[in-house]
């Protein structure tokens, strides 16, 4: 029953809906019921592969490969949130076990285990606390670690009440004025590309959305493709008569791999302003490759700039993958930033609810800053 419930929880609760999100919550109460080790670990299983479940038509997708290479990626990435949550599993109850799950919790929000730290229930704060900020994690931490012990029906009867009165008075996070987010249906050509009729489509989707009083044009990852000065020259060019700047996803390539990059663009120049700290393991961030003495792979910058100002606003940037996480938010968070900006290219998750669950945790931690949340897809 146990495992059941958490299967049941990772499913209602990742399902790309963020007013689900604190049905999450459910896993520490299980986690903290389970009467043996395998049982926490049949637990951690089943509460992971099912909120991650879109993962194996993803990987199919990205690679063209056979569902086979999907599932193993799928179990492999849930080892470390099974691993971890069953090494700290105690029989005994009381605050060893509470401190137990903190350590659990801590462990997969930050690098290394934090990497694969997808699903993580402290997600669900800013559907519980909207607007309250570092006090509303603290808040839906406490909670969290309270459903691990006998007191778990108080914590859960409250997250109830709380993800009920939220639903009722639900409101998104609200945009922010002169920044326009256009979602594009490009598939998996945009920036694989390299011709320039591409660039041609996307000034023309920036002229409109000018049109339409956009001082900020804010494009998907990897929509300008290969980086060069040439293209930055292009664009530079192309925008001269307008007032508008553009901030856009696009690869740098270095001797030893890539970075994956946002770079920001007016008539008057183009830098960028921003390296992905997380890039998709595998797919991308390959580190194995350097030790082979082979180049490739995308660079991860864990913990490098966090923010980045244009158009006299500080920006807290997401890119793709660090949506899923929880550690670079909250480094963008301790910034300060005026708004945050996410972006991605999820041709590949066609067929999923992948996207949908990182727009549903964009949306989460927006609301629980109270911050204004200007998206960008390529889907």
């Amino acid at each position: 029953m146990l495992v059941v419930a958490a299967g049941t929880a990772g499913m209602v609760g990742w399902n790309g809906d963020p007013r689900t999100l604190p049905v999450a919550l459910v896993f520490p109460a299980l986690w903290g019921l389970s009467r043996s080790r395998w049982t926490a670990a049949a637990v951690a299983t089943a509460y992971f592969l099912a909120a991650s479940r879109g993962l194996p038509q993803g990987v199919v997708t990205f690679f063209g490969t056979s569902v086979l290479l999907g599932v193993a990626l799928w179990i492999g990435a849930a080892l470390a949130f099974v691993g971890v949550h069953a090494g700290l599993w105690s029989s005994r109850p009381g605050w060893g076990r509470v401190v137990r799950y903190a350590v659990a919790a801590v462990l997969m929000a930050v690098p290394p285990f934090g990497i694969v730290g997808w699903a993580h229930p402290i997600t669900a704060a800013g559907i519980l606390f909207p607007a309250w900020g570092w006090w509303g994690l603290g808040a839906t931490a406490t909670l969290m670690l309270t459903a691990t012990t006998r007191a778990r029906p108080a914590a859960l009867a409250l997250v109830a009440g709380l993800t009920l009165w939220s639903s009722m008075t639900w409101t998104d996070p609200p945009g922010f004025q002169g920044w326009i987010g256009l979602d594009l249906r490009f598939g998996r050509a945009l920036g694989r590309d390299f011709g320039m009729d591409q660039h041609e489509a996307l000034i023309t989707a920036v002229r409109g959305a000018a049109a339409a009083g956009a001082r900020v044009v804010v494009l998907p990852e990897n929509a300008l493709g290969l980086w060069t000065p040439t293209i930055g020259a292009f664009w530079r060019d192309r925008l001269r008569d307008l007032d508008v700047e553009v901030v856009a996803g696009a690869t740098v390539v270095h001797r030893d791999g890539y970075d994956n990059v946002v770079v920001a663009i007016d008539h008057d120049g183009a830098w960028i302003v921003h390296r992905q700290r997380m890039p998709v393991p595998v797919s991308m961030w390959r580190p194995w490759l350097s030790w082979l003495g082979e180049p490739g792979g995308a660079r991860a910058e864990f913990f490098g700039a966090s923010a980045f100002g244009i158009g006299g606003r500080r920006v807290a940037p997401l890119v793709c993958y660090e949506q899923l996480l929880v550690w670079p938010i909250l480094q963008s968070m301790a910034q300060k930033p005026d708004l945050i900006v996410a972006i991605g290219n999820g041709w590949w998750t066609a067929g999923t609810n992948i996207a949908a669950i990182q727009t549903a945790s964009s949306t989460a931690w927006a609301r629980l800053f109270g911050l204004p949340l200007v998206a960008s897809f390529n889907r």
